[in-house]
């Protein structure tokens, strides 16, 4: 082992966050080292949020032309994967490459290291036969992996996650999707409407759990009647696998499928990263961070390790908390109380703050209104896919929102009004004393607000 090399932050994952934050700390005339094992950019732009819109923008476009008057429920043509998996290879590279990515760090003054990092001490990082010793300390970045849950026969089976599935160059002819969060339902919907025979496997009693019950009611019937099979409440109990089909065991039922998605939630590594070295619970699924993302003496943490939600923009916002923390700038601290969240099926589901359940647990006095979007001026007009609706959930003693979900066509971007509401603490009365563009899909909150209950 070499002599150790000084620089002033140890950056480890490049994902987002990591990325940002060490480009912005070099920027600034620091010395800054980054080590990445994978790729520079992180799940997102490879395996996550990019290629996998890119398939559902591909499914979306599908399912329009089939809502066209006279031609639902007619055609009888299988869509060709092929030029959507084309289309990521070439165009998904673009738009973020690891090289491209890493060059663009390095120009910025940093010093991009490849390898797996392991904290040794405070301030100090080894990688491979190298040990980095840095001066103000160590921003960890590693976000998260595939959980793969301990079914028996499951383990040396090819399934995929959401790492190879966005590499298929064909379409199975059958799936069985495990787990029906926002990444199984996303792409359980996506190869259905490429073909593929669905069957979405999910142990807890509804989709979507972590959502408001009525999000999990809409996307259960849309699946239904898209041909989707939904098995709820139904622990996958054990895996089999031929050289053409898996096997689930389901209690009593068994489900097949040519091929087998594992969405059952993602994982941290943080024994493996070394945290113990700087006074951190090897053992937890989370770092704990003050509102300064600091986990420590000289120690940050931000994105999915954090556990405040695995979204890129979530990571991005802790790293410019970060960034003016180490450099010493003023600037608001962490904010959590209107992360939005956005699970791209269709219809939409875009949510931000408490569920209403969630509001309760925390003492609060609910009140909550609901609109449904085929009962609007604009989801009337839109007919065939005008799926979803509007809830509002109110503190009642301080007559502000804490949180809502907007489902339906472009419910993600319908959220940002709400989401505003929320993050300013706006007064009911106000948002209530507002125009609301007509015909608009979020002219709806204006109903869900008179609704309130």
């Amino acid at each position: 082992m070499g002599e150790p090399e000084h620089t002033d932050v140890v950056v480890i994952g490049m994902g987002p966050g990591g990325e940002y934050a060490a480009g912005a700390l070099a920027e600034a005339g620091l010395h800054v080292t980054a080590v990445e094992e994978r790729l520079v950019g992180g799940e997102c732009p490879y395996f996550g949020c990019v290629p996998s819109k890119m398939m559902i923008r591909a499914g979306n476009l599908i399912a329009e032309t089939r809502r066209v008057p006279g031609m639902a429920g007619t055609s009888t043509v299988t869509p060709d994967w092929s030029p959507v998996a084309q289309r990521i290879r070439e165009e998904a590279t673009d738009y973020w490459n690891d090289k491209v990515a890493a060059d663009r760090f390095e120009g910025k003054g940093g010093h991009l290291v490849r390898g797996r990092a392991t904290i040794t001490g405070p301030g100090s990082v080894r990688v491979d036969n190298q040990v980095f010793l840095a001066r103000r300390g160590i921003v960890i970045n590693t976000g998260t992996a595939p959980a793969i849950p301990p079914i028996q026969g499951l383990a040396g089976t090819p399934f995929w996650t959401n790492r190879e599935i966005v590499q298929a160059e064909q379409a199975p002819e059958s799936m069985i999707v495990l787990g029906g969060g926002a990444i199984g339902c996303e792409l359980a919907q996506v190869f259905s409407r490429f073909g593929t025979e669905v069957t979405v496997v999910e142990a807890l009693p509804r989709l979507l759990s972590f959502e408001e019950p009525e999000t999990s009611d809409l996307i259960e019937r849309v699946f239904t009647r898209e041909g989707i099979t939904v098995c709820t409440s139904a622990p996958a109990e054990r895996v089999g696998h031929n050289d053409s089909c898996f096997s689930v065991r389901l209690g009593g039922a068994v489900v097949t499928g040519s091929r087998l998605l594992v969405a059952t939630g993602r994982r941290t590594d943080l024994a493996g990263l070394g945290v113990a070295a700087v006074g951190l619970d090897p053992a937890s699924r989370v770092i704990a961070t003050d509102d300064r993302m600091r986990a420590g003496d000289g120690v940050w943490a931000i994105g999915d390790v954090t556990g405040k939600g695995a979204f890129t923009h979530v990571s991005m916002y802790q790293a410019g908390i970060v960034v003016r923390d180490i450099l010493g700038q003023d600037g608001p601290a962490a904010d959590y109380r209107a992360v939005p969240r956005v699970t791209f099926t269709d219809p939409e589901i875009g949510s931000v703050g408490l569920t209403s359940s969630q509001a309760a647990e925390a003492g609060l006095r609910v009140r909550t209104g609901l609109a449904p979007v085929p009962y609007s001026a604009r989801g009337w007009i839109h007919k065939a896919g005008n799926d979803g609706f509007i809830k509002v959930v109110e503190d009642a003693d301080r007559s502000v929102l804490v949180g809502a979900t907007s489902a339906g066509p472009w419910g993600g971007e319908v959220l940002s009004a709400l989401q505003v509401a929320i993050h300013g603490e706006v007064p009911v009365a106000t948002l209530r004393n507002m125009a609301y563009a007509y015909p608009t899909f979020y002219r709806a909150i204006e109903d869900a607000l008179a609704d309130l209950s």
